[in-house]
Parts: C-alpha cells; sequence; structure tokens
C-alpha cells in the first residue's frame, strides 16, 4: 500500500522527442515520477539532459514495438516520428510504431490496470474536406500515398484504442494534435516552423512549397502540454477523440513573412512545387476541448516565434 496518493507514476513514450520532453518537464513540476522512454530514433537525450538528475525522473532506451513491463500508473503514448522527412525515412517502421506500439502500450495499460492517452494527429483528417476540422469528421486519407504509413498508422492506432476501450472497459484517452512548435524541435525535421527559422537565421532563402496559400494552425507547446495534461485528468468518461490546436488559421506566405520580420533577416523566398498528398487547409474546431477541458491556447504565434527563435538562436545549430 503507497503511504502516499499525490505522485503517480507516469510513462512517457516518446519522452526524450520534441513534445515529450515539455510533458516530462511538466509531470516532473506537478510532483509526479516519471519514467522517459525512448529509442532515441528522433529523441535526442540533450532534451531531457537537465531533468536527469531530478531523483523522480528515470531515463530507459526501448523501442515500444518490443512489449514492456513496468509498473506505472498513467500512460502518454507519444512515440513516433511525426514529421514527413523522418516518418518517411523507413515507413514500415512507422507504421510499426503507432500500430505495434499501440498494441503494446494497451497490453501494459491492460496489465497494469494504467489509464492511457494516445497522442493521435490532425493526419487522421487527411486533406479535410470539412473547414474547420470536427472530431466526427471521417477525414479525407490517402491510404497508399507516401504519407499514409503516418496518417494510417494514427488512424489504426486511434482503432485499436476505442477497442480496447470497448472490450476490456480500458481507461482510454485520445488527442488529435495539430501543429505544434516551440523550443527544442529538431533543426532538421522538415516542419515548416523549424524549416523557416533556420533557414532565415543561416540567411538562406525561405522554401515555401505551391504558392505558399495552403494555411495552417500553429500552437505553442506550453500550451499543447496543458491541453495533454487537461485530457489525461478528465473525467473517466471522456475518452475524446479532441482536437488540441491553435485555431489561428495563417497561410506559410504569411508564416515565412511573420519570420523574416522577427529574425531581422534579409532571406529572400523561394517557391518550389507542392508535394504530394500536402493538406490544402488545417484548422482545428476546438469546441470540445473549450466545452470539456476548459482548454484554450494563450500564446500567440508572434510571441510563440519569439520564443522558438530565441531558442535557434542561442542553441548554436543557427546564427546569423
Amino acid at each position: 500500500m503507497r503511504i502516499y496518493s499525490t505522485r503517480k507514476r507516469i510513462l512517457v513514450t516518446g519522452g526524450a522527442g520534441f513534445l515529450g520532453s515539455h510533458l516530462c518537464e511538466r509531470l516532473l513540476a506537478d510532483g509526479h515520477d516519471v519514467l522517459c522512454v525512448d529509442n532515441f530514433f528522433t529523441g535526442t537525450k540533450d532534451n531531457i539532459a537537465h531533468l536527469l538528475p531530478n531523483p523522480h525522473f528515470e531515463l530507459m532506451r526501448h523501442d515500444v514495438t518490443f512489449p514492456l513491463f513496468v509498473e506505472v500508473e498513467e500512460i502518454y503514448n507519444l512515440a513516433c516520428p511525426a514529421s514527413p522527412i523522418h516518418y518517411q525515412h523507413d515507413p514500415v517502421q512507422t507504421t510499426k510504431t503507432s500500430v505495434h506500439g499501440a498494441i503494446n502500450m494497451l497490453g501494459l495499460a491492460k496489465r497494469v490496470k494504467a489509464k492511457i492517452l494516445q497522442a493521435s494527429t490532425s493526419e487522421v483528417y487527411g486533406d479535410p474536406k470539412v473547414h474547420p476540422q470536427t472530431e466526427d469528421y471521417w477525414g479525407n486519407v490517402n491510404p497508399i500515398g507516401t504519407r499514409s504509413c503516418y496518417d494510417e498508422g494514427k488512424r489504426c492506432a486511434e482503432t485499436l484504442f476505442f477497442d480496447y476501450y470497448r472490450q476490456y472497459k480500458l481507461r482510454i484517452k485520445v488527442a488529435r494534435i495539430f501543429n505544434t512548435y516551440g523550443p527544442r524541435m529538431h533543426p532538421n525535421d522538415g516542419r515548416v516552423v523549424s524549416n523557416f527559422i533556420v533557414q532565415a537565421l543561416q540567411g538562406e532563402p525561405i522554401t515555401i512549397y505551391g504558392e505558399g496559400k495552403q494555411t495552417r494552425s500553429f500552437c505553442y507547446v506550453d500550451d499543447m502540454v496543458e491541453g495533454l495534461a487537461r485530457l489525461m485528468n478528465s473525467t473517466d468518461d471522456f475518452t475524446g477523440p479532441v482536437n488540441l490546436g491553435n485555431p489561428g488559421e495563417f497561410t506559410i506566405l504569411e508564416l515565412a513573412q511573420k519570420v523574416i520580420a522577427l529574425t531581422g533577416s534579409k532571406s529572400a523566398i523561394a517557391f518550389k512545387p507542392l508535394p504530394s498528398d500536402d493538406p490544402t487547409q488545417r484548422q482545428p474546431d476546438i469546441g470540445l476541448a473549450k466545452r470539456v477541458l476548459d482548454w484554450t491556447p494563450r500564446v500567440a504565434l508572434d510571441e510563440g516565434l519569439t520564443k522558438t527563435i530565441a531558442y535557434f538562436r542561442n542553441s548554436g545549430g543557427a546564427s546569423l
């Protein structure tokens, strides 16, 4: 029998990644024991090095496509490469990470009776024909395209979560995460925010695919972590899926212009052909998150970009 009740033992898969490392920080600050699991395919020890001296933080190198046997009370399943450059590098392994990883983490949750949260994605909506996207929209996804390993892998993971919920009464939470940015983004992950910032700081042309009219919504990492924590702590009868993202919608060209202005860069803009299956619009409807979680993003794009630019300046990875 444990002698205290407020400190939970929490597993974060993908905990050395961009989003995972911020989540580990938050959970430690909330007074919990955190087990960070990562195979370091895209995550890095640099992201969590400052947490290693904390006696309530533990790091384990492990691939979630293999079973894991630990004792925990909550699981945040974030493990999966999330940028096209990384998830297309080994698409078979990407699908395995989403599907086998979900099976293994759900099996662990079932064994130890843990609550489990799946970090799903707005990519389950594909190139949406509904705008903005609500949780009851089934999506418009190409099942055989170059992005399918990620899109369909995450869709299958959601299926598994809800089947475990219905068949085994497992306590599940499913978050559909929209574009998130902030410090500790990988400088070479190919995502639009990190791409633009690195190119601007190095004085290189900023690469825009297509005409830059496609839209995205950008959520600062602190807001996203708050949303994930609120979802995990919501009542057991609320499973999601729930959209988490910033509903502010910007064209890619507008984002490039903001980055140039905030960095003081003299970078020009270079236009290149649009990749296949690239969504033309992406904006979350967060009405459900507002009603049930009392959650709404607080960090405006200019403020978040300023903090992210400062990180890239100070990290040594990019400089004017």
